[in-house]
């Protein structure tokens, strides 16, 4: 498990374009810079920079076994990545982890609008859940422990997937139904 408390971890986060290839690397699989280029419509150039970045902060890494001369391979380093806490970051990574929020609100939005546009296309790969219940906070902390391990359990990049594996989007979040505090 990482929480990203690292103003340096965080910043190498913030950037739209690594949100892109740590995107496509976790879905497509590993890559080069000109794979990646061509993929996300940029010179490679600037993604071997952004590689980089990533590289130095622990997101990705070099697949030595599949680099030769001046291709270099890179793979997404698959890790249970958490975000911190507000009262466990400073000033200026609040700012930097409200900035990644912006922007990945239009994705999951798209995310969603597409899941509930096509969800029949896709048969029994469409899966859905809603629920309520009432928990405290030691309760939800042990469910989002026990989903994290889930998760884990089910986790795989994919280069160890099974054959007829694909590529699955999965999200979870919760949130108090009510704005009132709980009654004591």
């Amino acid at each position: 498990m990482r929480t990203l408390s690292d103003p340096g971890a965080l910043k190498a986060l913030g950037h739209p374009l690594r949100q892109r290839i740590l995107r496509h690397l976790g879905v497509h699989g590993p890559a080069t810079s000109t794979t990646l280029a061509h993929a996300l419509g940029e010179n490679t150039g600037t993604l071997s920079y952004h590689l980089r970045q990533l590289e130095h902060h622990g997101f990705i890494e070099e697949i030595p076994e599949r680099s030769a001369g001046r291709e270099r391979w890179w793979r997404q380093v698959s890790r249970d990545l958490r975000w911190p806490s507000p009262d466990e970051v400073d000033e200026e990574s609040q700012k930097i982890l409200d900035e990644i929020t912006e922007f990945k609100i239009d994705e999951e939005v798209a995310l969603a609008q597409r899941f509930f546009a096509d969800h029949r296309r896709y048969g029994e790969w469409a899966k859905a859940s809603r629920g309520l219940t009432h928990l405290t906070q030691r309760e939800l902390a042990e469910f989002f422990e026990a989903y994290m391990e889930l998760l884990s359990r089910f986790g795989r990049s994919s280069e160890e997937a099974s054959p007829g594996a694909r590529p699955v989007f999965l999200r979870f979040f919760t949130m108090p139904a009510t704005e009132d505090p709980p009654a004591t």
